[in-house]
């Protein structure tokens, strides 16, 4: 009869530890590329921003579901889980709104 595992059973070995160690500065390598690219989507935002004329064209919800579904074509076509995409960007873009909506109101 198989023992049940104890918490320490389940410590990865020193093979998987390094492996688990690559993976996550890959994943760091991964992060700092996309907030470079958030960088560039705030400036570009930050410029659409300039040429509304009001809260409503900030919001502009027919303008999200259109991003939401290329994002999730381009996740589809990368085999990606679409998703996951659409979350992210979902919360990307009301993050955005609201700045963008915060810029607006700025002396």
């Amino acid at each position: 009869m198989p023992s049940p595992q104890t918490p320490d059973s389940k410590k990865p070995d020193a093979a998987n530890a390094e492996q688990l160690n690559a993976v996550r500065i890959a994943i760091n390598e991964v992060d700092e590329q996309m907030v470079g690219l958030i960088s560039r989507r705030e400036r570009l935002v930050r410029r659409a921003g300039s040429l509304k004329h009001d809260d409503a064209s900030v919001r502009a919800p027919a303008r999200v579901e259109q991003v939401i579904a290329n994002v999730r074509a381009y996740a589809e076509k990368l085999d990606v889980d679409p998703t996951v995409v659409e979350q992210t960007y979902r919360a990307m873009i009301d993050a955005f709104i609201e700045y963008e909506l915060k810029v607006r109101r700025e002396p």
